[in-house]
């Protein structure tokens, strides 16, 4: 069986996300999308609202689970059995930064990890989720970006962050 992990922030989930999601299922047995918990930065949501938020909008999708780790991703991929990581990318800009990365977690896991990167879908090249925080923040429209539910869960969380400073 092929298992495959999915890693990133998703703060939050964006349709470009989704895509890979969707085009990662239709290639391996299983996929783990993996929330890092990472103290270093402030997100939007907690990593237990973004494993719901992920889980509602991949609900559809029966070979794919979510989960979110601390540490290093290596050791989170060897832990549930999955061997392959998989990386979207939008740009050559991107493609410098994964390769690294993918390097990187080779030689972290003994040469047990590989790195499969899946272009992005052309209508998805310029979304990332900080643009979609941006736009959100500033009132835009941000429904080409994400799904009803996640652009419902945005527009509840500023609302709560105004509202108690």
């Amino acid at each position: 069986m092929k298992s495959a992990i999915y890693p990133g922030s998703f703060d939050p989930v964006t349709l470009g996300h989704i895509d890979i999601i969707h085009r990662a299922a239709a290639i391996f047995d299983e996929v783990t999308i993996c929330i890092l918990e990472n103290k270093a930065k402030t997100p939007l949501f907690s990593v237990d609202e973004r494993v719901r938020m992920l889980q509602k909008v991949c609900e559809d999708i029966p070979n794919v689970r979510v989960d979110s780790y601390y540490g290093l991703m290596v050791d989170y991929a060897k832990q549930i059995g999955a061997n392959i990581s998989i990386r979207g990318v939008r740009a050559v800009s991107d493609f410098e930064y994964e390769l690294q990365l993918a390097q990187t977690n080779r030689m972290l896991s003994n040469g047990d990890l590989d790195t499969v990167f899946l272009t992005t879908s052309a209508k998805y090249s310029y979304l990332n989720s900080s643009g979609v925080k941006e736009i959100a923040a500033f009132g835009g429209d941000i429904s080409k970006c994400v799904t009803p539910y996640v652009e419902k869960l945005i527009w509840e969380k500023l609302r709560e962050k105004k509202e108690n400073k």
